[in-house]
């Protein structure tokens, strides 16, 4: 069979595995970025509690397998009483593992941010909620985009993981077809190509988009 034969054939299934890549993608990223927002504030609580919590999870999460943790979140868990479905189990896993990650380069952001920035909220009397959400948050994006960027091509990367809890993305499709036609090659070659064209061509592109409007709206230049 030839490559375009192949594609004509098997082409359309490689294709809605795809779709379920991209949803697996930004379900995935909203969870992190959320996630990695409100530990990487609590990593700066002074509240030892509050700190210790975050310090644990994060801790955990980046200290132990990811392929371990989703399988424990859809294959362990059931025994606890808690079901998750495939899809949600994978974006579960994902987003809290990368968001461990993300906690630590907000963390990073916060404590990037210029000395005078807190001493001129703090001379404006702003709380400290105030100070974080008015001041230094809208500060620390062009900081942290760089870094989170690369955690979230990784995190492309990574959502072939979720193929092994029956998740059907793109690498799923990929094995099935393989198991019936046994053209490894095209199988697996064809889904590389997907996933680089995805994070070259698609990803990439639109994370540099967002550090240059980041960075604009603080009145950097961006190169």
């Amino acid at each position: 069979m030839s490559y375009f034969a192949f594609l004509a054939e098997h082409g359309p299934t490689l294709l809605l595995g795809t779709v379920t890549t991209i949803k697996v993608l930004v379900c995935s990223t909203i969870l992190y970025v959320i996630i990695s927002m409100i530990f990487g504030l609590m990593r700066l609580s002074k509240n030892p509690l509050i700190q210790g919590i975050a310090t644990v999870y994060i801790e955990f999460f980046r200290g132990t397998s990811l392929l371990v943790q989703l399988f424990w979140v859809y294959y362990v868990l059931p025994f606890f009483g808690l079901s998750l479905e495939a899809f949600v189990a994978g974006v579960v896993a994902l987003g809290m593992n990368f968001g461990a990650y993300g906690a630590e380069i907000v963390r990073a952001g916060i404590l990037a941010v210029p000395k005078g920035q807190w001493e001129a909220a703090h001379a404006l009397n702003f709380s400290p909620s105030k100070r974080i959400k008015r001041i230094i948050v809208p500060q620390i994006f062009p900081i942290i985009l760089p870094p989170a960027a690369n955690l979230t091509v990784e995190l492309l990367k990574a959502t072939a993981l979720v193929a092994l809890v029956t998740v059907v993305d793109l690498t799923f499709e990929a094995k099935q077809i393989n198991s019936i036609t046994w053209l490894s090659a095209q199988c697996f070659g064809t889904a590389l190509l997907i996933y680089y064209v995805m994070a070259r061509f698609a990803l990439v592109p639109f994370l540099r988009w967002l550090e240059v409007v980041a960075a604009r709206k603080v009145g950097r230049e961006k190169v």
